[in-house]
């Protein structure tokens, strides 16, 4: 029995022995890579964020903070007369029974908005306060404020509200920079008129852009999460397991038009900026890079032959180059392609809009970008949309109507039985040109069913308003006239 175990315990023991030299000669040589394998585990940390190794995360001081700067917003849109097509004073019905006018009942609306400092400024949606004619405010202590709408930037889609309300608790703005995909994150806000709700999701996606703004300038760069996000939740709060705001929640992409897995806020560092300059100059002060681009997968094949690149060339594509903007003056041409804005890499539209949006006319920003396969890098001094670094004022009524105005005159305000009104001296290139058939003449006496008695009281109506419902008579002519004005563009956007 002895003799017949003897060659499997020599079999195994010559095993152990070839085992051992193999391991001792290639165990500096792993099957993969040039070193040895690191074992860490799988977890991002950086400045505001918590460890999110599963186990780790607790949301209880993020949520806490969270519902008690988060505020309910209700709008109310005053009824109001519109007509049916334009006035036209050559017309035998117009001249005699005015234009065809239907009634449009008050409206109401809700959203959320984020306290941003202790003395009662508030940030939501543009969308949220868009033509409202009463915003009103209500905390998580049930207290309730009226807001005034301090500037409203369409292109960015933020709007700044005010309250009188002092020792509010707030949100610090957190750095939307730091954000990285699979991150913890919560949304705050009202969702379908409910009270303050506060779910949990990750960054599932940045700098996307869902096309969902229609404004000509506008910019899209949303951080994309899986938090649910339902109606009600515009301009609530997108926050970091540490408190801070990173994201100013405002749409959401769903079949059915409530939350189907994904949903988008703006960036904090847009938002930041965008507030600061609605508080310091009332309206948003837009840079220009002073180029036209787009992203690699939508230059043509032909094109990027010509020119040496393929669609995995990084960056974004120049197709035009503004003579005189800034950067022509660097020396940019048409063919390039940019891949950072100072420091940062950006491969999309949405990710450069993202970048210039950050700064003002007259700042200097450092751009690299490649040609013919080498790399390039410049100083480009950005300009505002008129080619100069002038900072851009809240444009004024006359040009933003397009129509010069003047009081009523004490022998006109007796002649007509008013206490006051506007008259419209003279029309120019504007919206009321392109809109209406409005002509000189026209006493204006209402605004949005408010009363207009001088040139101030338009200027205060038609502020923040992108739509207007202008009402008044002809000096002559019998019956009441209204015109409607939409998509007003506010400031050199």
């Amino acid at each position: 029995m002895k003799f017949k175990m003897l060659p499997v315990v020599l079999t195994a023991a010559a095993t152990s022995v070839l085992t051992l030299f193999v391991a001792s000669r290639f165990q500096s040589k792993p099957l993969f890579g040039t070193g040895p394998l690191p074992v860490n585990y799988a977890r991002f940390t950086s400045e505001g964020n918590v460890p999110t190794v599963p186990g780790t995360i607790n949301f209880e001081n993020a949520a806490e903070s969270a519902v008690k700067a988060v505020v309910h917003i209700k709008t109310t849109t005053k009824a109001r007369t519109v007509v049916a097509g334009p006035a036209d004073m050559d017309d035998m019905f117009s001249r005699l029974f005015g234009q065809r006018q239907y009634y449009i009942p008050p409206q109401m609306g809700s959203g959320s908005g984020v306290v941003i400092s202790p003395d009662g400024y508030i940030v939501t949606n543009n969308h949220v306060v868009a033509d409202a004619n009463e915003v009103t405010v209500t905390f998580n202590d049930r207290h309730t404020s009226q807001a005034k709408v301090i500037g409203t930037d369409a292109a960015t889609d933020i709007a700044l509200l005010k309250v009188d309300d002092k020792d509010l608790p707030f949100m610090e703005f957190g750095n939307s920079d730091n954000v990285r995909l699979g991150q913890w994150v919560l949304a705050a806000g009202y969702p379908l008129s409910l009270d303050a709700t506060v779910t949990a999701g990750i960054i599932s996606a940045k700098g996307r852009s869902l096309g969902v703004n229609k404004q000509a300038t506008a910019i899209e760069s949303y951080i994309q999460t899986d938090a649910a996000v339902n109606p009600g939740n515009s301009g609530g709060a997108l926050v970091n397991t540490a408190g801070q705001l990173i994201g100013i929640n405002s749409a959401i992409a769903s079949p059915t038009g409530s939350y189907a897995g994904y949903s988008y806020a703006i960036p904090s560092n847009l938002v930041n900026k965008a507030v600061n300059d609605l508080m310091k100059y009332g309206s948003v002060q837009r840079a220009y890079l002073g180029i036209e681009y787009l992203d690699m997968g939508k230059v043509s094949k032909e094109e990027m032959q010509q020119l040496g690149i393929t669609d995995k060339t990084p960056g974004v594509y120049v197709v035009k180059v503004r003579p005189n903007g800034g950067a022509a003056k660097a020396g940019i041409l048409k063919g390039d392609c940019i891949t950072k804005i100072n420091g940062e890499v950006v491969n999309t539209q949405p990710e450069v809009q993202e970048q210039i949006a950050r700064y003002h006319p007259g700042d200097n920003i450092n751009v690299e970008y490649s040609r013919s396969g080498r790399t390039y890098s410049c100083t480009v001094q950005l300009t505002n949309l008129d080619g100069t670094t002038d900072i851009m004022k809240r444009q004024s009524i006359t040009k933003l109507l397009g129509a010069s105005l003047r009081p009523l005159s004490p022998e006109e305000k007796s002649r007509f039985q008013l206490e006051g009104g506007v008259v419209v001296a003279d029309i120019d290139k504007g919206a009321v040109s392109r809109q209406t058939n409005m002509r000189k003449g026209f006493v204006i006496t209402g605004i949005n069913n408010e009363p207009v008695k001088s040139v101030e009281d338009m200027e205060n109506l038609v502020a923040g308003n992108k739509s207007l419902q202008i009402a008044g008579f002809y000096p002559g002519y019998q019956g009441m006239y209204y015109f409607g004005l939409n998509n007003l563009d506010e400031g050199a956007e």
